[in-house]
Parts: C-alpha cells; structure tokens; sequence
C-alpha cells in the first residue's frame, strides 16, 4: 500500500482516539510508519535523500512506548501494509502533519496522566515524535534544493 493512504489512515485513527490508550497506540503507529517510510526511502529514495532518509527510520525506530501497545491490541501496525512511496514529498508532507498532530495529542495526554509511567512515556514519546518531524522536515528541505537546482 502507498505510505499517502496509510498517513492518511493514521490521521484518522488518530483523530478518533478518545482515550490515552489509543492515542498512545496512535504514537505508536506513527512512529512505525516513520520508521517505515525512512528506511523505504533510505532504499528506494532519491539519492539525495538517502542518509537522511536512515535517520528517520533510526528515530522512528527507537520509541520504545510500543511496548505498552502490543500489535493485538493496536490492530497491527500498518506500517507493515507499506510497499512504496509514489509521491515522496506528498508523502512526506502528510507524514509531518501526522508528527505535529501527534504530538498535539501526546500533549493533552501528558496534562491528564495520572500516573508517572504514563507521563513519562508521553513526554519520551513526544521527544522522538518532534526528532522525527525535524528528520521528515530535513529530507522534504533537500528535495526542494534538488528540485529548484536539477542536475
């Protein structure tokens, strides 16, 4: 499945989280379909994205908040459906978007937890959610310097 339609799933599904467990899940899957869409890029990417392009799926990878939200919990990640990024700046941009969303909702999640785990889960989970938008925001920057310089 292209990465545009599992970002825009996940804006969904995050959009009709109604408890801190599922926007913890929500995190989750965003982390993983950074994680996911770096390392296709990384690959598959354009040339000059590469290196940038590893450490996003690095970042994306090292959320460790999964492990309060087993795949039977969370569905499965859906970053397993991604097979290809058609449009990299399209996805890319909807992948920021996700990021900021995310990180809006771990906030208001990090105001109601009550308890220590909770928060501290929430607060890690924002610091790679933000590391990992500066990645995305870093890779769609050299895709706009090769576009306006071609070769």
């Amino acid at each position: 499945m292209d990465a545009v339609r599992i970002i825009a799933a996940s804006r969904r599904g995050l959009a009709e989280a109604n408890t801190v467990q599922g926007v913890i899940v929500e995190a989750w899957q965003a982390q993983a379909l950074a994680e996911a869409v770096g390392s296709h890029l990384a690959i598959f990417g354009p040339y000059e994205v590469r290196s940038r392009a590893r450490g996003l799926g690095d970042t994306g990878g090292r959320f460790s908040g999964g492990l309060l939200c087993p795949a039977s919990v969370a569905g499965g990640l859906r970053a397993a459906q991604l097979s290809e990024v058609r449009d990299a700046k399209a996805a890319l941009t909807g992948l920021c978007r996700l990021l900021r969303e995310v990180c809006e909702a771990l906030v208001a999640v990090v105001l109601l937890a009550d308890e220590e785990g909770m928060y501290w889960t929430c607060v890690e989970a924002m610091d790679t959610v933000d590391e990992s938008r500066d990645r995305v925001a870093g890779i769609l920057e050299k895709l706009e310097v090769r576009d306006r310089n071609p070769a």
